[in-house]
């Protein structure tokens, strides 16, 4: 195994080193089943966790001297699910400490220490466990690909000539290049729970143009990707305090956060403004509401989301007098169309960034205060929130 690996990462390096200065793809996965029970594929070296919920592979591919630009490109089709799932694309950092795959497969416990308020598994950095670092978080159309046909052509508005077969995010994640170099665990994850759900495609392309090399550290990531792990409604209760530690000085850290409200109900987190404030060794350094008001350019991407009626009224020209006239119509609004908390349907989320300067070595701490919704029943009101730290 050691000589066919050894092999491989000769054959990748002389590739890449042929291409110098050229733009290099690596496809990682091409129509990957990820689904609840369902298909899982033929492809033997994508791993199936959580009953087809997430999958994973091994990649392996040059590293660089001099760093690279790198930029990751996800598709994504319906095979069924016909309705907007949350998504996240995500690299395991070291592989020699726990994570949510070696947890999920291993049948092992997370540490303690990766407890936020002794309920919430896996969110934090712990003495022997690491978070996943997010490449990319997505959230899925409505239906696209498998419902892109006539089937649906009653809700679809005037403006849109066809529904699109899939959707194609592409993202620069340069930043992460001493993560998705080398050999590294990467995968993917849809909340769906239907036998049908989705599939998908993803490359990684890698430019060979040098770049300064950063260092990457994982700080906290809220999604329950695998059993043990909750719905993370930790923010209604308490705010989340994590400390972190620098081995040694660094330089232009620069803090990364993602973030995204859910709750798909009429006063659902999902629907609400709701501030998020980071503070860093007590200093306030991200204040913002996330939101999303632009939900309606994405409506070609989403054939089944649900459509009521509603009476307006309308300027027009009138053909008999030539004038402009009022009148009553009705309008089709989708529930795609609606705005979100830092979200769409079809839309990819963009990591906020935060340049915290120069850091000593030593202990750091983070607060995350987000006055979310409590759950209440099946009101499911939570927040998936990532960050990392990127230096020098």
């Amino acid at each position: 195994m050691k000589l066919k690996s050894l092999l491989i990462t000769f054959l990748f390096a002389s590739l890449f080193s042929a291409n110098a200065q050229n733009p290099s793809t690596y496809k990682v996965f091409d129509k990957q089943p990820l689904n609840f029970t369902g298909d899982k594929g033929t492809d033997a070296e994508a791993v199936s966790l959580m009953d087809g919920r997430l999958v994973y592979k091994k990649v392996t591919v040059p590293t660089f001297a001099n760093g690279t630009d790198v930029k990751i490109k996800l598709t994504v089709r319906s095979a069924g699910d016909r309705w907007d799932k949350s998504g996240s694309c995500f690299v395991v950092t070291d592989p020699e400490k726990l994570s949510i795959i070696s947890i999920a497969e291993k049948d092992e416990k997370f540490p303690s220490d990766s407890y936020v308020d002794d309920k919430y598994a896996g969110f934090v950095t712990g003495k022997n466990y690491n978070p996943v670092v997010e490449l990319m978080r997505f959230m899925t159309p409505f239906g696209v690909g498998y419902y892109s046909d006539n089937k649906v052509k009653y809700r679809r508005p005037v403006y849109i000539p066809s529904w699109e077969k899939q959707v194609v995010w592409e993202h620069d994640i340069t930043d992460l290049e001493s993560l998705v170099t080398g050999t590294f665990y990467v995968g993917v994850w849809i909340d769906t729970w239907t036998a049908e759900g989705y599939d998908f495609d993803m490359e990684l392309t890698y430019s060979d143009r040098k770049q300064q090399k950063v260092s990457v550290l994982p700080i906290v990531n809220t999604i329950p990707y695998v059993g043990g792990q909750q719905i993370p409604d930790n923010f209604a209760n308490k705010d989340l305090e994590q400390t972190i530690q620098l081995k040694k000085d660094a330089k232009n850290v620069k803090l990364h956060y993602i973030t995204t409200g859910h709750g798909g109900h009429s006063g659902g987190d999902e629907f609400i403004k709701i501030k998020n404030s980071v503070y860093f060794d007590g200093k306030l350094v991200l204040d913002t509401i996330p939101w999303r008001e632009d939900c309606a350019s994405f409506r070609r991407f989403n054939p089944t989301s649900g459509v009521w009626i509603k009476k307006d009224s309308a300027s027009y020209i009138s053909p008999e007098t030539r004038k402009y006239e009022i009148k009553e119509i009705e309008e089709r609004i989708a529930s795609s169309d609606l705005s979100r908390s830092n979200w769409c349907p079809g839309s990819f989320v963009e990591p906020m960034m935060v340049d915290l300067g120069n850091l000593k070595a030593g202990d750091h701490n983070i607060r995350i205060k987000i006055p979310a919704t409590p759950v209440d029943g099946d009101k499911l009101n939570h927040w998936l929130v990532s960050a990392y730290l990127t230096y020098e």
